[in-house]
């Protein structure tokens, strides 16, 4: 019996390992060919981004993890020599963050309201809450053009960060998560004469701190990755951000995107890494008080 379970444990293990090694690939394969020359990627891939229009391509690729000569170059060269890649990554930063940190204030004040406030009107704008989180990015694309384009914000910031800062997936995510709060805790600090902003700000917002985290992570690799957005809402190539650039590859700049891959990847890297204990605690709903 003892065996058996020892087996099965270890093929999941195995099966754990070959997935995760899977999910890798293709990561570190953009790390370790940020490294090499320009001249060497187009030996290896040249072939993927050839503009032959027809005919069968008889030469194989040569996936290399490991370069012949390790060279800054490209980094150098998306970095210094041409700003214009460094002004899109800005460009990124300064769209994510207001997203990030207005809409997990408004999901704050908007989730403890729907907490708070029990009658069949909130239960009715709740259902539509989550109507509209079931609605991908492609459907609200067309209306939030129309609006923009109404409003006089088409083609600037605002049309991508007023949309980004009242999307109703934090809202729905942390009401649920606020819900498990025990009501007795409201009701001793209502007993100790608290008032409604001491309940949000010392009792409700403490106990939903991993869930807060979780939902700031989640906005933030979801908005650092737009491409449809920008492309329909910023009309001008010089305001969009670095994800939109990394989607139309350029076939002799291929190395430059393997380098400002991987710089795109870092502050993802980072929020993840640093939040990662908040952000499985926060999904698997396990923050709440116990007692």
């Amino acid at each position: 019996m003892r065996k058996k379970r020892y087996f099965s444990r270890g093929v999941m293990f195995l099966l754990c390992a070959v997935f995760a090694v899977m999910f890798l690939l293709p990561t570190v394969l953009t790390i370790t060919n940020s490294f090499m020359s320009e001249a060497e990627i187009k030996s290896n891939y040249g072939m993927i981004f050839s503009t032959t229009t027809g005919g069968y391509v008889s030469k194989t690729v040569n996936l290399k993890f490991i370069p012949d000569k390790v060279t800054l170059s490209q980094y150098v060269t998306g970095l210094i020599k041409s700003p214009e890649y460094l002004i899109k990554f800005w460009n990124s930063v300064f769209l994510v963050v207001p997203i990030v940190l207005f809409q997990v204030a408004v999901a704050c004040v908007a989730a403890y309201s729907f907490t708070r406030w029990r009658s069949k009107v909130r239960s009715g704008i709740f259902f539509f809450y989550v109507i509209l989180m079931l609605m991908p990015y492609q459907v609200t694309l067309v209306p939030n053009y129309l609006v923009s384009d109404w409003l006089g914000l088409l083609n600037t910031r605002w049309a991508i960060i007023l949309p980004g800062i009242f999307a109703p997936f934090s809202v729905f995510l942390l009401t649920k998560f606020m819900r498990r709060i025990p009501y007795s805790l409201i009701e001793a600090a209502k007993v100790d004469g608290a008032g409604e902003w001491e309940i949000f700000t010392q009792i409700c917002l403490p106990q939903c701190r991993s869930a807060i985290y979780s939902i700031a992570i989640l906005v933030f690799i979801d908005y650092w990755n737009m491409v449809e957005q920008p492309l329909i809402l910023l009309q001008d190539a010089d305001a969009q951000p670095l994800s939109v650039f990394l989607s139309q590859i350029n076939a002799g700049e291929i190395g430059l995107a393997f380098a400002m891959a991987t710089v795109y990847m870092v502050p993802s890297l980072l929020i993840f890494l640093h939040g990662e204990e908040y952000l499985v605690e926060g999904i698997a709903n396990s923050g709440s008080v116990k007692g």
